[in-house]
């Protein structure tokens, strides 16, 4: 085999190492999508509606008590046909008493409601004037007596549906029925009326929690655990092309563990299910979807 001058050779070289650096690596960024980095879990921005909610804090009344009492003095109980907890009816028999010259008088209930007290008993004397045979909660209507923030008290209306809860009692259905003028000055809290109805007999002055509606407001919604706040302001981590995305963020409403996005991402964004420090900008990444985490 015959060898080419050294001159020639010489030649040759470049152009050969230069066909091998155009053969060998791929052209820059041909691969800048391809999974790398450290797995994250992330999940698709969706939209989901919060309800505005204002907490009060008070006690249980009667909104209207209604006494009963025999019209006659020196009358003495026979019989006691209803109980304190007990529902009644208008009308309804609620004791019998001895007339002094014969006979029997029946007390009955005026109205339908829930009897809250009662002092009668057999051999127990009643008139007119003495303390009350029964009290009753007048159509067994209720109202929490609460306090709101003062901050709060701007968002409430006369009719916004609330939910409240009591203890021993659960969670009743009720109304904003009146708003207090004022505030206590000392606690910069005011008051507000919150009428519920039950039939169960709810004992008056105990606790109560009211969880009023004040509106709704619609908008994307991410994990609280995907927002970070800074003093650069309110961050969620968005995943591109691979890579982390620092995304500044207007939160709002919070409601399960998710909180409103009123701007900065749009619906379908994936962002970083949990935030962290570990992960910055630019940084490539391999995302795996929640649902897939997991299985």
């Amino acid at each position: 085999m015959r060898h080419l001058p050294r001159a020639v050779a010489r030649s040759l070289c470049p152009a050969a190492i230069a066909g091998m650096v155009i053969l060998g690596p791929s052209p820059a960024g041909a691969d800048d999508d391809a999974p790398k980095g450290p797995a994250v879990t992330v999940l698709k921005v969706a939209k989901s509606c919060f309800s505005d909610i204002v907490e009060a804090t008070g006690t249980i009344i009667a909104r209207a008590e209604t006494s009963v009492r025999p019209e006659r003095p020196g009358l003495k109980v026979t019989d006691v046909l209803a109980e304190a907890g007990d529902t009644t009816t208008a009308g309804q028999v609620l004791a019998r008493l001895a007339l002094p010259e014969g006979g029997t008088l029946q007390v009955a209930a005026p109205v339908a409601g829930v009897i809250a007290t009662s002092t009668a008993q057999i051999g127990n004397f009643a008139s007119a004037k003495g303390e009350a045979l029964f009290t009753i909660v007048a159509r067994s209507e209720y109202d929490l007596v609460a306090l709101v923030a003062t901050t709060d008290m701007r968002k409430l209306a006369v009719n916004q549906p609330a939910t409240v809860r009591i203890a021993g009692a659960g969670d009743i259905d009720g109304k904003v029925r009146r708003i207090g003028p004022t505030v206590e000055p000392n606690i910069q809290q005011g008051m507000v009326y919150i009428g519920i109805s039950s039939q169960k007999r709810l004992l008056l002055k105990a606790s109560g929690r009211a969880l009023i509606k004040t509106g709704q407001s619609c908008n994307v919604a991410v994990p609280l655990t995907s927002v970070q706040y800074s003093s650069a302001g309110t961050v969620v981590q968005v995943i591109r092309r691979n890579r982390v995305e620092t995304k500044r963020v207007e939160v709002g409403l919070m409601s399960g563990g998710n909180i409103e996005v009123r701007d900065g991402l749009n619906e379908g964004d994936v962002v970083v299910a949990r935030a962290g420090a570990l992960l910055r900008e630019g940084d490539p990444v391999r995302p795996v979807m929640a649902a897939e985490a997991a299985k």
